[in-house]
């Protein structure tokens, strides 16, 4: 058969959840007192939301083949990400054949190269190359799984990331990630504290399940290493993202610091290969983190994955749902996936971009059947009752 061409380009924002998953109301766990690199500042330590980090919403991008085949994906990027496609990347997608991926990200990243490279640009090629995914496997009919080579196991496993370990226990999952409370600038009562809910959260699980600590890029080197040694009496699995992600040397030095058994992990705000190569060359982590949301996409994670392989490290993606599932079920260096729970209270298991996909599958007893993926790309629907806002086009 003749392959399609792509007909149009459409970027919309979409606000409140979703890709966007820190767009949320009060009173839900993910924004109640989280460490931050803000957190110095007492006026933006009880709220991640309070110095912005809800600013931008969901992009939505859609593309459309010739044949009348819609393919699309959401990720961050908001009114931002939704310019850069319609004023910049249109002229990369449009006419060209629906299998030109590489092709078309090769064009889209070195075309941005002089204002991008990471952030918000890499975002947005990030949405593109899923949408573009996403169509490939509609008009093939095939689920992206099986365009990526096809899965390696018949089910993914997940841990939870959330306030409530002890529930996530109780759902299935293999082990509870908690988000950090407490930095630097809250001294030894915040250390204290922090090692307080490790603690009462082990108590809880006892000693066969995994317990981790989400530092979101918040600590220097000196309180993550204390923090890591005062967290082995209770069996901390691993620490993640505990410097900001620039900071190779610090990851590199914490790594030899660290309790011997417990892991280093970052990668979920590093972007291409590139970034994850310094990663993994200067000896950083052992699990690499990236988020196919932002890190550039299904075509780039399949190189930081391949690159990933060869230093004998792991590739466990930051929670993005179905578009990480269908690349974790092809990589025997992803041996397992993380399920953010998306519920306010971390104490039942919703779809992670709720509202704005519909088929959205969810963990049972803390797994997922390959066959629930077999539908054509990446088989999500967005929901119509979802506004749809289009801030530009071309």
């Amino acid at each position: 058969m003749s392959m399609p061409t792509i007909k149009h380009v459409r970027a919309f924002t979409l606000r409140g959840g979703g890709a966007d998953y820190h767009d949320q109301g009060d009173g839900h766990w993910i924004d109640d007192h989280i460490s931050t690199p803000m957190a110095k500042y007492p006026e933006y330590r009880q709220s991640r939301r309070s110095f912005g980090i809800n600013v931008l919403g969901t992009l939505v991008v859609e593309v459309e083949a010739s044949d009348g085949t819609v393919g699309f994906a959401v990720t961050t990027g908001g009114e931002l990400g939704a310019f850069i496609v319609e004023k910049h990347l249109a002229r990369f997608i449009e006419g060209a054949k629906v299998t030109d991926i590489e092709k078309i990200w090769d064009q889209m990243f070195n075309a941005t190269l002089y204002y991008g490279r990471k952030g918000i640009v890499l975002n947005t090629i990030s949405g593109v190359d899923l949408a573009l995914w996403d169509l490939l496997g509609k008009v093939r009919q095939e689920p992206v799984h099986q365009l990526l080579g096809g899965p390696v196991r018949d089910e993914l496993q997940f841990y939870a990331t959330g306030a409530r370990p002890d529930l996530a226990k109780e759902m299935g999952f293999i082990g509870g990630k908690l988000a950090l409370q407490h930095g630097p600038a809250e001294g030894e009562e915040g250390l204290r504290k922090n090692i307080e809910t490790l603690a009462t959260m082990r108590e809880r699980v006892g000693d066969d399940f995994w317990l981790m600590f989400d530092c979101w890029m918040s600590l220097d080197l000196n309180y993550a290493t204390r923090l890591a040694n005062a967290a082995s009496e209770f069996g901390l699995k691993w620490i993640e993202e505990a410097l900001p992600p620039d900071d190779y040397w610090g990851y590199a030095a914490l790594r030899q610091q660290v309790p011997s058994g417990m892991l280093v992990t970052t990668g979920e705000h590093e972007a291409t290969r590139w970034g994850f190569r310094m990663l993994l060359e200067m000896g950083c982590c052992d699990i690499i983190q990236p988020d196919v949301g932002w890190c550039g996409g299904i075509t780039e994670l399949i190189k930081i994955s391949a690159l990933a392989d060869a230093h004998n490290a792991l590739v466990v993606p930051h929670g993005s749902s179905v578009y990480s599932y269908h690349f974790v079920i092809t990589r025997t260096n992803s041996p397992f996936s993380e399920f953010l729970m998306m519920a306010p209270k971390a104490d039942q298991v919703v779809p992670m971009f709720n509202p704005q996909l519909l088929d959205e599958p969810i963990p049972i007893n803390g797994r997922m059947k390959a066959s629930v993926l077999d539908k054509p790309g990446f088989g999500v629907r967005l929901n119509p009752e979802c506004q749809l806002h289009r801030p530009y086009d071309h």
